[in-house]
């Protein structure tokens, strides 16, 4: 039986094609709608400032629909925005609130847009502030390592390859390494952010419009680095900031997930170097001694799909033809969980890692005589022994190692870069550079939200 066609503002659909294609936007886009406000603040401000006659919009009704969009933000923030199926998405809900409300002056807000720029810069909004909460979390979470590190540097813990004893190494090393792995990751969320420092507003549906839109002034009333140059470019970044981002949040999630399996292991009963909290840890329905590392095994599972979804992200782009595509509608909910689960697993292994109990009786009786072979054999060439003759004779001799003191084989690792001598200085040098980095961006950017809102930003108190 054929069903009445639903009216959107956009035209009369299909209402099975209408669910179809709305998918999980009405859900996903409420998260988009405060940036969305703002970018649509930041482009009536531009269409204000067009000379042309008739105006398009005056100073005085940009000021009008701006009021407006700051009441609409406040909505959202309490909960009482709503995104209707007939809408299909944040912008077309947004344009509905402005036109009940300012009538006439809310359905000229869209001139010189597509909802292809619209959404565009509404994720790379929202994509720079993910990304500066992301970076300072990532910088929390390696200065705990850091100060855990700091308190056990010198705490012997036996180095493995291939999961076997090898050398001789500390707990200080372990996490240390952790946490410098973490701030290089952030390497890769600076160059996400700056791929994303670029406002496609004004390249409508990819091909500009015939109106001479400042889209240097609209970059920067939103605080981006610079307009993109390229019209069609713009459009075609969508999606590919997406995948660029979540492949950032895939090396985050690689650390993780090697330093939580390393907690998994070390905490097991056969090791006993660690103990986990045991209110971060689940029990058993059945079994009253159990205290489940779940959320260590969860983070493993969650690096598998984020990495998933970068895969994804970039499948859906590699065959498309230039210009939008619907199928770019996909990438959305990929980039925003990809964020969300990096950001909770960031918060959750501080909090464990900050609570962990060192025994140190179990990682210095973790010592076996051939940890110690490697440095036995270097002392034998230190006294002239060529290194395969000394190879052999403590591979034959492991026995004479029986006893051998692991503080003291932590101890004359010393020296500039040694397992004994870590420069904790340097590295929360480099986790404060990080903090002070995340902090500035966020300042530009709530100045320029301020003056272009006209109220202070992020409280909008007038």
């Amino acid at each position: 039986m054929k069903r009445t066609a639903q009216a959107t503002i956009v035209g009369k659909i299909n209402p099975d094609v209408l669910t179809f294609t709305v998918g999980q936007d009405p859900m996903l886009d409420l998260e988009l709608a405060e940036w969305d406000c703002i970018g649509t603040a930041a482009h009536v401000a531009t269409l204000a400032r067009l000379r042309a006659k008739p105006a398009v919009l005056s100073q005085a009704d940009a000021k009008r629909v701006i009021r407006e969009l700051v009441a609409i933000i406040g909505e959202v923030r309490a909960g009482r925005f709503e995104i209707t199926e007939a809408d299909q998405d944040v912008h077309l809900a947004v344009e509905r609130k402005l036109t009940a409300k300012l009538g006439e002056l809310g359905r000229r807000v869209h001139t010189g847009r597509s909802r292809n720029d619209q959404v565009a810069v509404d994720l790379r909004l929202h994509v720079r502030d993910q990304l500066t909460s992301l970076a300072i979390e990532v910088a929390d979470l390696a200065d705990v390592l850091l100060r855990f590190a700091r308190r056990h540097a010198r705490l012997p813990m036996v180095g493995r390859t291939h999961l076997q004893p090898a050398m001789p190494s500390s707990v200080g090393l372990w996490a240390s390494g952790y946490a410098e792995a973490l701030l290089d990751d952030l390497l890769t969320v600076d160059a996400a952010y700056a791929y994303a420092d670029r406002c496609p507003l004004g390249s409508a549906a990819g091909y500009g419009v015939p109106l001479p839109l400042d889209r240097a002034y609209t970059a920067h009333a939103l605080g981006f680095h610079a307009p993109h140059h390229n019209v069609i470019y713009a459009s075609n970044a969508r999606g590919k900031c997406e995948a660029i981002v979540l492949g950032a949040l895939g090396q985050i999630m690689l650390t993780l997930s090697r330093m939580s399996e390393d907690l998994i292991l070390y905490s097991m009963p056969e090791f006993g170097y660690f103990m986990l909290p045991a209110d971060l840890c689940t029990g058993s329905s059945i079994m009253p001694q159990k205290y489940n590392p779940d959320v260590l095994e969860l983070i493993r599972a969650k690096t598998s799909v984020v990495l998933g979804q970068g895969a994804s992200a970039c499948s859906i782009l590699k065959a498309l033809p230039g210009g939008y595509n619907r199928d770019l509608q996909e990438t959305k909910a990929l980039y925003l969980d990809g964020v969300r689960t990096t950001r909770s697993s960031l918060r959750i292994l501080s909090l464990l890692v900050n609570a962990l109990d060192v025994r140190p009786d179990r990682l210095r009786a973790g010592f076996g005589p051939g940890v110690f072979a490697t440095d036995r054999a270097l002392e034998l060439v230190a006294g002239g022994m060529p290194f395969r003759d000394a190879y052999q004779q403590v591979r034959a001799n492991l026995g004479d190692l029986v006893g051998s003191d692991p503080d003291e084989a932590l101890a004359a690792k010393s020296g500039d870069l040694g397992t004994a001598d870590l420069d904790f200085e340097l590295l929360r040098g480099r986790v404060a550079s990080e903090w002070r980095a995340a902090q500035h961006r966020r300042r530009l950017s709530q100045r320029a939200f301020a003056r272009l809102l006209g109220v202070a930003y992020p409280s909008l108190e007038g």
